[in-house]
Order: structure tokens, then C-alpha cells, then sequence
């Protein structure tokens, strides 16, 4: 059994530049197969932003035991590994909440497919040297300002009662939203890789986990953070994406579900610091939150 690891840290630009190339000849004929079909001609490729973190090396694992041949390939941004899926690069992908892949699909006319859910990275405000929200209004709260994050993020501060809305129920407000008047604190959105740098100035400063990962910060510090039980954290469930095609492909799922084995989930625990939720929805529940999310995206 052969398991290869690709680092391709290739930027998004060098990619567009060369265009994104199969892995293989045979990828092609992945790609046009019968998706009911649970053959697998390859090595199933794996698309991630993180994979060098403990879990992807125990999935490795996890895979070779279940006679399972695969490779995994790390991207260095967030809109390649869904390009790299739809062109045939990738056989399936695991980076991406559902609200990002709803965003991704109706910007680019796309149908990729969630098939197994992995779980859910709570939302958290950290503030340096402090433990509580106690003395926080009147500050300036940095938040990451990409589409599919502000709008999480300026929910975690409602939920804070820091931020009141115009109008309640808001599931992607934007800073145009807020109701300044009304509110404890003002936001400043900022590139999502310089929360880090905020809250090491002193800024309040939510942060998404991956930067917190890669700034050396504690995600047990945060002030506060979103509640991944409720019905408002469904578009932020991570999950395995595939190609429509491949909805039905039983190999992938089989790997895609190995995710939830208990050495998987325990190096995942690891990985976050406790702080990663399990999730597991069918996928029609999953293909049901998508659904809805990629009309609310048509209709905004």
C-alpha cells in the first residue's frame, strides 16, 4: 500500500498563471465515471489548507489499514483546492464550512457536493491580558473581512450582546447591518491573517482557528465564542466535498467517514485544543443546508 503526502505550496497566482494540471492521466477518467460506481482508479487525492496537522497524518493511516490508497495535497489559500477539485485535480477536498462552499458554488456556477460532515471550529474573540468582557465597550474590535467569515464573526458579537442589528436573524450581516448607535463596540475588518496581528497589539480580535493555530495563540484564551449546537452554527459545518459526479462514489465516502474513527477524532481533539466539535449529518442533510444557503447567496 502506497500513501504519498504532496506539499504543493504553490500561491494562487502562480496557479492561475500555469493552470491547475491532473496529478495523473488517469484523472480524466475519474472525473467522467459512473458515479455510482465504488471503483477508484488511483490514488484518491485529497485537497487541504492544513495538512500538516496531526489528524491528516493519522487519516493516512487510518486509510492504509483500510486498504485505501491516497494522497494528499496541501494548498496554500482558500480558493484553490475547490478550482483544483473541479478541474479534475483533486478527487475530494476537506478545508471548507458549508456557508464558504455555498459561496464558492453560486460565484462560479459550480455544483461540488458535500458527502460526510467532520465537525465545527467555534468562532472566538480573544483580547490580550484579558479573561472576561468585562470593560470591552467603547473598543474597536478587529474581525476578519472576507464574505464568509465577517458575517459569522459579527454574529459572535451579537451573540456577545456587543452588536445589535438593524434587523434580527441575520445569517451573513454585513458592517452596513449594525446598528452603531445601539451597539457596545465598533468593528474594524481586517484581512483574516491580521487578527493575529491585532490582538497582539492589543486589539480585540476575533480569529479564525487556522491563524490561530499558525500565530502560537491559545484558543482556550478567547472572551468568547459562538455556540456550535445551535441552529445558527448549520452553515459552518465542515465537510468532505466532492464533484457532483462523484456524490455516489463509495470509495471516497469510505475514506471521508474514517475521519470519524476514534484515532482520527483524537489527533483532530489535539489539534484544536479541545475546541473542534464532532459533527455527523447524513448527506442529504448536508446537501438540504446547502441548498438553502446557495439561495439566500442568489438572492443577497
Amino acid at each position: 500500500m502506497q500513501i504519498r503526502r504532496v506539499l504543493a505550496a504553490t500561491s494562487a497566482a502562480v496557479i492561475a498563471a500555469t493552470g491547475l494540471v491532473a496529478c495523473s492521466s488517469d484523472s480524466s477518467d475519474s472525473a467522467s465515471g459512473d458515479s455510482e460506481s465504488s471503483e477508484q482508479d488511483g490514488p484518491i487525492r485529497v485537497g487541504t489548507t492544513d495538512a500538516a496537522k496531526k489528524a491528516w497524518a493519522v487519516l493516512e493511516e487510518q486509510a492504509e489499514a483500510a486498504g485505501l490508497d491516497i494522497e494528499i495535497e496541501n494548498f496554500a489559500d482558500y480558493s484553490t483546492p475547490n478550482q483544483a477539485l473541479e478541474q479534475g485535480q483533486l478527487d475530494t477536498n476537506n478545508f471548507q464550512h458549508l456557508k464558504f462552499l455555498a459561496e464558492y458554488n453560486v460565484g462560479n456556477d459550480s455544483d461540488l457536493t458535500p458527502i460526510v460532515a467532520t465537525e465545527i471550529i467555534p468562532l472566538a474573540l480573544f483580547w490580550k491580558d484579558h479573561d472576561s468582557l468585562d470593560g470591552i465597550e467603547g473598543e474597536s474590535i478587529a474581525i476578519p473581512n472576507d464574505p464568509s467569515n465577517q458575517g459569522r464573526a459579527i454574529n459572535v458579537l451579537v451573540q456577545a450582546d456587543l452588536i445589535t442589528l438593524k434587523e434580527e436573524g441575520l445569517v451573513t450581516p454585513t458592517p452596513a447591518d449594525i446598528d452603531t448607535e445601539a451597539s457596545k463596540v465598533q468593528i474594524t475588518p481586517v484581512d483574516a491573517a491580521q487578527t493575529p496581528s491585532a490582538y497582539g497589539e492589543g486589539t480585540p480580535a476575533i480569529i479564525n482557528n487556522s491563524f490561530l493555530d499558525r500565530a502560537g495563540i491559545d484558543p482556550n484564551l478567547a472572551v468568547f465564542q459562538d455556540d456550535p449546537n445551535s441552529p445558527e452554527a448549520e452553515p459552518y459545518i465542515n465537510a468532505f466535498v466532492v464533484r457532483a459526479e462523484d456524490a455516489d462514489n463509495e470509495t471516497i465516502k469510505k475514506l471521508a467517514e474514517l475521519w470519524h474513527s476514534p484515532e482520527v477524532q483524537a489527533a483532530v481533539d489535539e489539534d484544536a485544543k479541545g475546541t473542534s466539535v464532532q459533527v455527523e449529518r447524513t448527506q442529504e442533510e448536508l446537501q438540504e443546508i446547502l441548498d438553502r444557503l446557495e439561495e439566500a447567496e442568489r438572492n443577497s
